[in-house]
Parts: C-alpha cells; sequence; structure tokens
C-alpha cells in the first residue's frame, strides 16, 4: 500500500519537456529533486543568482561555453513548489533541436528521464495534492470545453476533497464512539442504541449518495457522448446534423442516398462534447456502396449512446421507422418530426407516447428545444457543479463500495449485531473513502492513474 503524506522523498532528479511537442514560440524543460538546481546553473550564464519563486533572465550554453538561446528560468525551492520537491523550469525558444539538447545535457549530468505523470505523482505522494487533484490535473489538460474545465479546476482546488472529509470525520467518530463502548464498557461508558447507530450511518449515507448520484453527470462532461441521426433517405438528417454542427459539413441535396458514408464532427452541447454522426438512409438498396454505408448506419445507431431518428412530416409513416423504433425501445433516442415548414400530415407521429421534437432544418425552428432535449435525455439530472461531482469509474466505485459497507452496518445495527461486528463494515467503509482521496491505495491504481499522463506533467 502506498500512504501520500509529506514524508516523501526521491533521491532522484527528473527532467523531461515540459511542453507539447512541435515548435512553438516557448518550450520549457523541468527538473524536481534535489539536485535541480545543480545540475541546471551549469547549463546557464546568469546574469543574478537564482533565487526563489523569481524569474531569471539567462543564455543557454552549448558543451564549449556558446551561447545557444536566451531563456527565463525560474526555480522553486522545496517545499514550496508543485512536487514539493526543488524545481527549475527553463523556458527557452520553443525549438524541438534546442529542447532536446537541453533535456540531454540535464540528462548527462545526473537527471533521469521522468515518467509519463511523474511530476503529478510526486506532487500526490509528497501530500501536496489527493488523488481527485492529480486526476484533476489530467482531466484539465484533457479538456475540449471551458466546461469541462471549470469542472476539472474546482476538483483540482479540492471540491471532491472538501465534499469527502465531514463524511470521513462523522464516520471516524462514530467508530470512536463504539470502539471506545467495547473497550471501557467496565468504566461506566455509555453503549451507543442500536437505534442511534442507525440514525447516524443514515447521516453518514445521504451526502454519498448524492456524491454518488452525481456520476451520470460528470462521466457525461469528461468523456463525452455520441449521437447518431438516423431516419429513411431525404427526411432531413444530414440538414439537421449542418444545423447542430452549425456550418455546411455535410452535403444536402434532393437526391435521396446522397450520403453513404458515415459523417462526423465533434462539438459541445452546453459545455459537454458531443461527437454527431451523420448517416446513411435506412433502406433497402441494390446500389453496392449505398449498401455498405447503410449496414455502416446500423452498426453507428446500435453503437451511439443516443439516437436521433428522423421523420418527415411531409410523409406518411413507414414500416422502416416502426422497425427503427422497435430497435431503439429501451435506448436512450428521440424522434425528430422534420420539415414542420412544410404541409405535414400528423399521422406521422408513430406512437404519441414517444417523446417528440418538431423542428424545420431550413428555417431553425426547433433546433433550440433539440438541443435541450437531448441534454436532458444524456443527463437526466443536474447536480449542482459548484459543490462536486464524481468525473470516473474509480471515483463512482469507492463512493459505491463505501455506500454498501455503511449498508450492510446499518443493517447489522437494526438486526443487534454485536458492536464488534459492525465495525468491521464501518472500517470497510472508511477504507473505501480513504481510497477515493488516495490516503490508502496501491500501487498498481497509482500507476494506472499517472501513466495516461504526457511525458513532463
Amino acid at each position: 500500500m502506498s500512504d501520500s503524506n509529506s514524508s516523501f522523498h526521491s533521491e532522484d532528479t527528473i527532467a523531461a519537456i515540459s511542453t507539447p511537442s512541435g515548435r512553438g514560440g516557448i518550450g520549457i524543460v523541468r527538473l524536481s529533486g534535489p539536485a535541480a538546481r545543480t545540475i541546471a546553473e551549469p547549463l546557464l550564464k546568469l546574469r543574478h543568482p537564482l533565487v526563489p519563486a523569481q524569474a531569471r533572465f539567462a543564455e543557454i550554453l552549448d558543451s564549449t561555453g556558446e551561447v545557444l538561446d536566451e531563456a527565463v528560468v525560474t526555480y522553486f525551492q522545496s517545499p514550496h513548489s508543485y512536487t514539493s520537491e526543488d524545481i527549475v523550469e527553463i523556458s527557452a525558444h520553443g525549438s524541438p533541436v534546442l529542447l532536446h539538447h537541453l533535456l540531454r545535457q540535464c540528462l548527462a549530468a545526473g537527471a533521469r528521464l521522468a515518467e509519463p505523470g511523474e511530476f503529478t505523482q510526486r506532487a500526490f505522494l509528497s501530500g501536496r495534492l489527493d488523488l481527485t487533484q492529480a486526476e484533476a490535473v489530467h482531466d484539465l489538460i484533457e479538456s475540449t470545453t471551458l466546461h469541462q474545465a471549470r469542472i476539472a479546476a474546482q476538483q483540482l482546488g479540492g471540491s471532491l476533497s472538501r465534499q469527502i472529509t465531514p463524511i470521513k470525520q462523522q464516520l471516524i467518530s462514530l467508530i470512536a464512539a463504539l470502539e471506545a463502548g467495547i473497550d471501557f464498557a467496565e468504566d461506566d461508558i455509555d453503549l451507543l442504541a442500536q437505534d442511534q447507530i442507525s440514525s447516524q450511518i443514515t447521516a453518514i449515507e445521504a451526502p454519498l449518495t448524492a456524491l454518488e448520484h452525481s456520476f451520470d453527470y460528470g462521466r457525461i462532461v469528461r468523456d463525452g457522448f455520441t449521437m447518431a441521426i438516423v431516419g429513411r433517405p431525404n427526411v432531413g438528417k444530414s440538414s439537421l446534423f449542418n444545423r447542430l454542427v452549425e456550418r455546411d459539413r455535410a452535403i444536402v441535396t434532393s437526391t435521396p442516398g446522397t450520403t453513404r458514408d458515415l459523417v462526423t464532427e465533434r462539438v459541445s452541447l452546453e459545455g459537454i462534447p458531443l461527437e454527431l454522426i451523420d448517416t446513411a438512409g435506412l433502406r433497402v438498396s441494390a446500389d453496392e456502396a449505398e449498401s455498405i454505408g447503410i449496414a455502416k448506419s446500423r452498426e453507428a445507431m446500435s453503437e451511439a449512446d443516443v439516437v436521433l431518428l428522423v421523420l418527415d412530416a411531409t410523409a406518411l409513416p413507414h414500416e422502416e421507422d416502426a422497425a427503427a423504433v422497435a430497435t431503439l425501445t429501451g435506448r436512450p433516442f428521440l424522434i425528430v418530426i422534420n420539415k414542420q415548414d412544410l404541409e405535414h400530415l400528423e399521422s406521422n407521429i408513430l406512437k404519441p407516447t414517444l417523446q417528440t421534437i418538431e423542428t424545420s432544418a431550413l428555417t431553425g425552428s426547433g433546433i433550440s428545444e433539440l438541443r435541450r432535449a437531448i441534454l436532458s435525455l444524456v443527463t437526466k439530472e443536474i447536480p449542482n457543479v459548484e459543490t462536486a461531482v464524481l468525473t470516473n469509474h474509480r471515483q463512482q466505485r469507492s463512493v459505491s463500495d463505501a455506500l454498501a459497507a455503511l449498508n450492510r452496518a446499518r443493517q447489522a445495527a437494526t438486526a443487534i449485531i454485536p458492536h464488534e461486528m459492525i465495525l468491521l463494515d464501518l472500517y470497510e467503509g472508511l477504507h473505501a473513502l480513504d481510497a477515493f482521496t488516495g490516503s490508502t491505495t496501491t500501487d498498481d491504481i497509482l500507476n494506472l492513474i499517472f501513466s495516461k499522463f504526457c511525458i513532463g506533467k
């Protein structure tokens, strides 16, 4: 097991290029560890000595002492740094040749190339971040919408930790009370009554249950979702696709069967990443290319998180529409009655009980309502994101395990089971919450989490 605490110390000094690969105006080489300053200083011609938390102008030297570039160097002294170790960051021009040369010099002087995510892992092991904050660093880097970035920034600021801390304190207080009753039974220490134990467990469960319910929304925010737009030829699928994308991405013609392959585009729906898939019209076709496209459409329809079944308001119902509805039953889908700008037939709504949205891809009518309907379909309940939301399966599993253990403890208390047995379940719940923040967790889990990072992060 690994315990995160401020006593962590590594003898290694690691180095890496911390900016993305490629050319840019600025590139950064970062060192962290006890020898960071000792390794960096001989590679630089400093006008003034390095001082903690102050930027210094320097020239980067090659192996012969010739000047290669100008740089800004920042030194962060332990423990006041991202990793809680000595850190030196050299900001030079973003030439890959220059940055790799500088990195090779650092490695030749005794540094070791950092593993993926090792800077953040050291921040976690030193107690600078807990595990939810470390995961938020990765989420913030990977965010593609401002809403994703806001959620990640809140978690990086400790929103999840602040939510869990009072819950843990309540649980620890209950455990302490039960332990005291057992250990000092002969000293007139009152034992908690079974109904008191049950009520305290219920009070602990309530905020955890609310937090667990936030996972459906948090997962969608973090990972996004896919939505396939399906229907018969010429019902306006590609026109709706273009409306949702807000540009002419798919080809639109009056000829049936224009779309023969999947067309995809990634957009943001209220800050949630959405991959839209425009598909070939569902029908029986003798054309080989179109038949392949239709097969891909059915595959996309089966794999998408959400399906929009588009019907033509100007046409009578078709057996292909009914077959599609039967296929989609039990899955998140919406029926869109398109072409409302034209004279239409009300009989084309297959079932009044199904959720339908009326649109006109030509005029844009109903598109705002369609966006809201899609969002409500995938999020169901939007939690108060100003507090905290669970965003990955590891977090959700820890909370779920804690709730399961607390439920067993409450049932045991109701059944008047001895306190020693109740404590076993309470400690199991506490262990699950410790794993949530990383107070105790296995090395395998840590390696899995940080291996997803880039080198230099």
